[in-house]
C-alpha cells in the first residue's frame, strides 16, 4: 500500500479520499434504507460484500421493498451491471498476474475505479490507482453500510437529506474531464439523449445499456489527421509553403523557394 501511495500524485490522492467520502454518505444511505424499510441487517451487509455495485444494491432493495420478487431484484441487479461489462475490457491490462489476483481485480471493478484508471496513461500508474481505489471504496464502501444499518432507525427518511445523490455527482465529476475531447463530447451526449428518451417506455437500468449507443455516434479518428501539434507527414506547419527541395547541379545554385508571384497566386 506504501509503495502505491508513492506512486500517485497528491492531487489524485485527494480526489480518491473525496470518492470515498461521497461513497461513505450513500453507503450509509443504502443501509438505513434497507434496514428501516424491514429488511434484515444481514441483507446489506452480505450485498455490500458479495455485489460491491452501488445502483444494483439500490435497485435490487428497491424491488423487494416495493413487493417484488426475489428473482425480480436479482435481474434488476444484473441489468445494471451489466455496464461494468466494457469496462472490463478497458481496465484488462491492469489484472495481470494469477487467476486470484484478477478475480479480486473484477470484484473491484467500480465506475470509479474504471474513471480513476483511464484518466493515467503510464501503465505503473493505472495499476496503482486502480488498486488504491478500489480496495479504499470497498472498505468504507463495507463499513458505512454496517454503520448505516445499525443507525437505520435514528436516521429516518433519508430521501430528506439528499444523499442519494451523491453517487451521480461523484460520476459526473469523473466524467467532465474527458468531455474536452469532441469525439468522447458526442458519444456522451448521444449517449444521454437516448437514455433519457428511453426511460419511459423501457424496465429500469436497461436505459443505461441503450446509452451505449452513442458510441457509434463518436466515429472513427479520420486518415492522416495527425494528433495536435504534430504535422502530418508531407504537409507542411500552417502558414508555410511547402517547399521541395530539389538538389544542384555541381556549381550552381537552385533557389528552393517559390517565386513571390507564384506563392501570391
Amino acid at each position: 500500500m506504501r509503495s502505491l501511495l508513492r506512486t500517485l500524485e497528491h492531487a489524485t490522492l485527494r480526489d480518491i479520499a473525496l470518492v470515498c467520502l461521497a461513497d461513505a454518505l450513500v453507503g450509509a444511505s443504502f443501509g438505513a434504507i434497507s434496514v428501516s424499510g424491514g429488511l434484515p441487517l444481514w441483507v446489506p451487509i452480505a450485498l455490500s460484500v458479495l455485489v460491491f455495485a452501488g445502483g444494483s444494491q439500490f435497485a435490487a432493495v428497491g424491488v423487494v421493498l416495493s413487493g417484488g420478487g426475489v428473482l425480480a431484484a436479482v435481474a434488476t441487479g444484473l441489468v445494471l451491471n451489466a455496464r461494468l461489462l466494457p469496462f472490463g475490457f478497458t481496465v484488462a491490462d491492469v489484472l495481470d498476474g494469477p487467476w486470484w489476483r484478477r478475480l479480486l481485480g473484477a470484484q473491484l471493478i467500480t465506475d470509479e475505479t474504471a474513471a480513476f484508471a483511464l484518466q493515467q496513461r503510464e501503465p505503473r500508474r493505472r495499476r496503482a490507482v486502480f488498486w488504491l481505489c478500489g480496495i479504499a471504496l470497498y472498505a468504507v464502501w463495507n463499513v458505512s453500510v454496517l454503520l448505516g444499518a445499525v443507525a437505520g432507525g435514528l436516521i429516518g427518511d433519508t430521501d430528506a437529506l439528499g444523499l442519494d445523490a451523491a453517487f451521480p455527482a461523484v460520476l459526473l465529476a469523473l466524467v467532465l474531464p474527458s468531455l474536452v475531447d469532441r469525439r468522447t463530447r458526442t458519444a456522451a451526449v448521444a449517449g444521454a439523449v437516448v437514455a433519457v428518451a428511453a426511460t419511459p417506455f423501457v424496465p429500469g437500468g436497461l436505459p443505461v445499456l441503450l446509452a451505449l449507443v452513442g458510441l457509434l455516434f463518436a466515429g472513427r479518428p479520420g486518415a492522416g489527421v495527425a494528433p495536435e501539434g504534430e504535422t502530418p507527414e508531407g504537409e507542411a506547419p500552417h502558414g508555410q509553403a511547402c517547399v521541395e527541395e530539389t538538389p544542384a547541379p555541381a556549381g550552381r545554385a537552385v533557389r528552393t523557394d517559390p517565386p513571390m508571384k507564384e506563392a501570391v497566386r
